[in-house]
């Protein structure tokens, strides 16, 4: 966090190292390192692509929302795992226009009710990358609920 003018502003910084032909290495301030490439020279495939990461951010966002949210409720579940498919436009800068994520959950007896609540509050509220794709990009979900067996 940085002061500016008498007020607190978040500042996030990254940084890129370019590693040979279409692939970079990414480095967090938190010092956390990520591959990054070129989905289109297969050949150098190295990393995930950049549209890959934003979908993995909306996964990730999301996603830590709503552990958190169901560990407040008291909801244990056994699995969770989150898909996330995105549309891209035909043309050029090929912005995604549809984003669909698919939450599912394995446990016994888990509360469809807190589920959908916990996404929700993520969606609605808590999730500062669903908000900024949403700009550009419709955002929806559904949910899965499996029994353990």
């Amino acid at each position: 966090m940085k002061n500016i003018r008498g007020g607190w502003q978040q500042i996030m910084l990254v940084s890129l190292k370019h590693v040979g032909g279409m692939a970079f290495e990414g480095m967090s301030h938190s010092g956390e390192t990520v591959k990054i490439s070129s989905s289109i020279a297969l050949s150098e495939h190295l990393g995930a692509s950049p549209m890959e990461l934003l979908l993995m951010g909306v996964a990730g966002c999301s996603g830590i929302d709503i552990v958190g949210i169901l560990e407040k409720m008291r909801v244990n579940y056994k699995k969770f795992e989150i898909c996330v498919d995105g549309e891209r436009a035909e043309e050029h800068p090929k912005v995604f226009t549809n984003i669909k994520v698919v939450y599912q959950f394995w446990g016994n007896d888990l509360p469809e009710d807190k589920i959908r609540r916990a996404i929700d509050l993520s969606f609605d509220k808590y999730c500062s990358v669903i908000h900024t794709v949403n700009k550009v990009a419709h955002v929806s979900y559904t949910f899965e609920i499996n029994s353990n067996d």
